[in-house]
C-alpha cells in the first residue's frame, strides 16, 4: 500500500509494532505536530491457526487498547484526517447473510468471539466519533488476504501461507505435509494488491461507510492445496489431513454486491492461479520462510 501511495505522490509515514506500540496511550503523540490527510488503521493483535482459542482475554485487552488509543488520538489531534480502518470477516455471525448491514448482528463463532467483537467495537467507535464530532471514516472488511512479500516475523500466518510453506518444505526437504481439518472447510481469498486497489479507489470519495472486500466465491482447502501442489511440483496424494485439529468456521464468503455497485468495471479479482503463482514464486525466492529448523538451502 505504501508503495502505491508513494507512486501517487503521497508521503506516507509507515509504522509497525517495532517502532510504535499502539497499546500505549501516548504512542502517537510524536506525530501530532503534522496534520495528516488520511490515517490507515490496519493494526491488530492476532495470529492465524488456533491462536484465538488460547488468547481471548489478551486479544480483548490489547485490541481494545490499540483501537481506543488510535481513535482517541484521531479525534483529539487529527480531526481533519479521514480514517480508513480494517475490519474482519471473523466478526460476522455465520447464521446471517454476510452482508454489511449484518455486521453487528448476532455473535461471532465462539472460538473467534473476542477478536471479532473487538473489531465490532472498532466499527462502533468510528460510528460514535462521526456522530458526535463529524469525523470521516471508511471501514473495510476483507476476506483472507494473501500475496507475495508478506510478513516473515515468526507469527502464524493465514492458512494459505501455511499451505504454501508446508508444500514447499515437503517438496524441497521431504518434510511431511499435514494440513489441519479434513480439507473440506471453505475459504475466500483476496489478493492483497486487489484490496489495496479498493482502499485507494475509495479513500477520498466514500465517506462514513462499511464495505466488504471479497472475491465473491469460496473454495475448499483441498482446492487451494491442489493448485499449490501443481505449482510446486508436489504430489497432492502425499498430503495428510488431520481432522482433529482446529479449523475455525466451516464456510466464510462475503457478499460483494455493494462493492460491485460502487466500483463497476473497476473491481478486478486476481485469479487464484495468478495470485498463488506469484505467491509461491515469492516463497521460493525466500527459502528461509519455509525451511524446517536446521535445514540448509539444499
Amino acid at each position: 500500500m505504501c508503495a502505491r501511495l508513494r507512486a501517487q505522490g503521497h508521503s506516507p509515514v509507515a509504522l509497525g509494532s517495532k517502532d510504535c506500540d499502539l497499546t500505549c496511550p501516548d504512542s502517537l503523540e510524536r506525530f501530532s505536530t503534522v496534520a495528516y490527510d488520511r490515517i490507515y488503521h490496519l493494526a491488530t493483535w492476532t495470529q492465524a491457526g488456533d491462536f484465538c482459542l488460547h488468547h481471548p482475554g489478551e486479544q480483548w485487552i490489547r485490541n481494545q487498547q490499540i483501537n481506543t488509543n488510535v481513535l482517541a488520538w484521531w479525534q483529539r489531534c487529527q480531526p481533519q484526517a479521514k480514517l480508513i480502518a480494517m475490519g474482519t470477516s471473523c466478526a460476522y455471525d455465520p447464521a446471517f447473510p454476510l452482508t454489511e448491514e449484518n455486521y453487528l448482528c448476532g455473535v461471532p463463532i465462539d472460538s473467534l468471539f473476542a477478536y471479532g467483537m473487538t473489531k465490532r467495537m472498532l466499527y462502533a467507535g468510528l460510528l460514535s466519533l462521526h456522530r458526535q464530532y463529524g469525523l470521516n471514516y471508511l471501514y473495510l472488511i476483507p476476506s483472507t488476504l494473501y500475496g507475495p512479500d508478506y510478513h516473515l516475523d515468526g507469527r502464524q500466518m493465514h492458512f494459505i501461507f501455511d499451505l504454501v510453506r508446508k508444500v514447499l518444505a515437503g517438496k524441497l526437504y521431504g518434510s511431511p505435509v499435514v494440513l489441519w481439518g479434513d480439507g473440506y472447510q471453505c475459504r475466500e481469498l483476496v489478493y492483497v494488491e486487489d484490496f489495496v486497489t479498493v482502499m485507494l479507489a475509495l479513500a477520498d470519495d466514500r465517506d462514513n461507510d462499511i464495505l466488504n472486500v471479497g472475491a465473491g466465491e469460496e473454495f475448499p482447502i483441498r482446492h487451494f492445496a491442489q493448485i499449490i501442489c501443481d505449482l510446486a511440483g508436489y504430489d497432492f496424494g502425499e498430503l495428510e489431513f488431520d481432522a482433529s485439529r482446529y479449523v475455525g468456521a466451516k464456510s466464510k464468503c462475503l457478499s460483494t454486491e455493494k462493492l460491485g455497485d460502487l466500483l463497476p468495471g473497476e473491481w478486478r479479482v486476481t485469479s487464484l492461479e495468478e495470485g498463488l503463482g506469484r505467491t509461491v514464486a515469492w516463497f521460493r525466492a525466500h527459502p528461509e520462510s519455509f525451511a524446517p529448523t536446521g535445514a540448509g538451502p539444499g
